[in-house]
């Protein structure tokens, strides 16, 4: 069944024809919206909701869509191509080789626990820090390291893809998620932590079991002990001068996301800067850093045109005004549920809405309000509603193919996103009966404080 899936870009243009041939039959809608100015973002005002005049999609809007999801997407489109342009500059220098092959003698014996450090270093980044696109740098990395040991391309994507989304999708101190959620369901913000750190640890304990008996069943002649150790240079002066520059500018960078709000924007900056100053440490003259940065931005094509056809799928539903009108549905099949099946119906929701709204704080700030009432409605608690989101969002943005970071980090690792559907499925099955499990108990126990 699965060798009958398309390819990424098939599959995303498949669902912008359904939604566009969506619009002439889905009645058109909308809520009313109050916007937070401070921290600018808008929120939908429950109980709002009222048919407009259908705006049907045009043949034409639909093409249009895209070229426009591009536009939207353009900040993270650009970083991608950033940090594929700056990884290309410091491949050359060899530095990536040289540290790869002095890691690899060093954890000789000890890969798996590496891997599992790696992936829990990078989950307490997902549930700490919310890191999702923050993440895209050091998948390159984490890939060469992966394959250095021995293992496969989908390794080194799930220690870093795996390892932030458990984080994220646990969220228990996540600010575009759980804080957003609880400030709109009106929760002391973080309260309810400790079940979110039980669940985190699940969650990431299960993934980690999961690679490891991956990387168990592989085959591959090229082990950490035979070919890999004589395929790396040593380190060289030249190579000692761009770990430095690569570790003042990550100091950097980490400082300015942590104390001045750094973004997107700033953080391709950062590695634009870092690209140019890596070159020269390496002893690279101009010409060969602007011709390995062209070489290596143009590697990462694929993935950074595939987000902006991901993005398009939101601007198509906002031309036929049915984004709306697909939330208020959802939330009414779950309207009068038992508390165990609201919880449960709640999560499944917002999966679905995770294929339409792949931004966890969007997301948030769409549906919350609505949320929080149906939970009041169905005698369920307000904070198993925040969880029940968390769930929902987290976990499909491990599989969803119009999530941006996602099909990116597939992008750098060069895996069609239904090879990874195969591979993952089982562990996004285990994960969701796991949540399943959480939310059932969260509703037993009246998670709280309410």
């Amino acid at each position: 069944m699965l060798k009958k899936i398309p390819g990424s870009y098939v599959l995303l243009f498949y669902i912008i024809v359904v939604l566009g041939i969506a619009s002439y039959f889905i009645p058109a809608g909308t809520y009313d919206r109050e916007i937070d100015t401070t921290k600018g973002i808008s929120y939908v005002v429950p109980h709002s909701y009222k048919s407009v005049e259908n705006t049907p999609v045009s043949i034409f809007d639909i093409f249009k869509s895209i070229p426009e999801g591009m536009m939207e997407a353009s900040d993270i489109i650009i970083f991608v191509l950033i940090i594929g342009g700056a990884f290309g500059v410091i491949q050359a220098t060899g530095t990536t080789d040289a540290l790869i092959g002095n890691l690899v003698r060093k954890s000789s014996g000890n890969e798996k626990t590496i891997v599992a450090i790696i992936m829990t270093l990078f989950s307490l980044s997902g549930a700490l820090f919310g890191t999702a696109e923050e993440a895209l740098p050091f998948y390159p990395l984490i890939i060469c390291f992966s394959l250095a040991m021995g293992y496969d391309k989908i390794t080194g994507v799930a220690m870093v893809l795996l390892g932030t989304g458990t984080g994220f999708a646990a969220g228990f101190l996540n600010p575009f998620t759980t804080g957003i959620a609880q400030n709109v369901s009106e929760l002391p913000l973080y309260s309810g932590i400790v079940l979110r750190v039980i669940t985190n640890v699940i969650f990431l304990g299960t993934s980690i079991v999961f690679v490891i008996r991956h990387v168990n069943n592989i085959k591959n002649d090229l082990t950490p002990s035979s070919k890999a150790f004589e395929d790396f240079q040593a380190m060289k002066t030249e190579h000692y001068r761009v770990m430095t520059v690569l570790v003042l500018s990550f100091i950097f960078m980490i400082a300015g996301i942590l104390k001045f709000s750094f973004y997107i924007l700033e953080i391709s900056t950062v590695f634009f800067i870092m690209a140019i100053a890596s070159g020269l440490a390496g002893g690279l003259t101009p010409g060969r850093i602007s011709a390995e940065f062209v070489k290596g931005a143009s590697a990462m094509t694929y993935g950074a045109l595939i987000i902006g056809i991901a993005k398009a799928v939101s601007v198509i539903m906002i031309y036929g005004n049915i984004m709306d009108s697909i939330i208020h549905a959802l939330a009414e099949l779950i309207e009068g549920f038992s508390p165990v099946a609201s919880a449960v119906g709640m999560s499944f929701v917002h999966g679905v809405l995770n294929i339409f709204i792949s931004s966890g704080s969007g997301q948030a700030a769409a549906s919350m309000p609505i949320m929080k009432t149906l939970a009041d409605m169905s005698g369920i608690t307000r904070q198993t509603a925040v969880l029940a989101f968390q769930f929902g969002d987290g976990l499909t943005n491990l599989i969803s193919p119009t999530s941006g970071y996602f099909i990116a980090a597939l992008a750098l690792g060069d895996i069609e996103w239904k090879d990874w559907l195969k591979w993952f499925m089982p562990l996004f099955i285990a994960l969701c009966a796991e949540a399943l499990i959480i939310l059932i108990i969260s509703t037993v126990i009246n998670y709280g404080p309410f």
